[in-house]
């Protein structure tokens, strides 16, 4: 166990990556929970409509509308929980890396599944939060799923 100055020095600077792509997720986050907010706001106004509206032809692409969104919710929701897992995954590897590192013990392998692991988690995330956004644009043009 060498608790020495330069040793803890090496430490850090091991762990700067990590913590740039902790960093990264966080950004990940702020944007995926904005687009939430925004997504929930305009489910309700939806919902509001779909109380006022009694024609049919309208009162049915209110409803599926709604549908839309509940489904962009729910993967939104999915891409916040994944991009959760994944930073926790790297606070993880963070912490697995200061204390191997303090107490002297070899934990190569756990710290590099721990970033793997959280690598794929990300890599879920992003395909999700991809997913969300594509249900998003297609809403935008109408008919337009039929022709592709």
């Amino acid at each position: 166990m060498d608790n020495s100055i330069a040793t803890l020095a090496g430490v850090i600077q091991l762990a700067v990556a990590p913590v740039f792509l902790l960093a990264g997720i966080a950004g990940f986050l702020n944007v995926m929970s904005g687009r939430l907010g925004r997504i929930v706001d305009r489910a309700r106004i939806v919902e509001r409509r779909v109380v006022a509206v009694s024609e049919e032809p309208h009162l049915s692409m209110t409803r599926m509308e709604l549908r839309t969104l509940w489904r962009r919710v729910k993967l939104i929701n999915w891409s916040i929980g994944m991009c959760t897992a994944a930073g926790l995954l790297v606070c993880s590897v963070i912490v697995g890396l200061f204390v191997g590192s303090f107490w002297g013990l070899h934990i190569a392998g756990p710290v590099v599944t721990l970033f793997v692991l959280a690598l794929l988690v990300l890599i879920v995330a992003l395909v999700l939060f991809l997913k969300e956004v594509q249900l998003a644009t297609r809403v935008l043009h109408p008919g337009r799923e039929f022709t592709d």
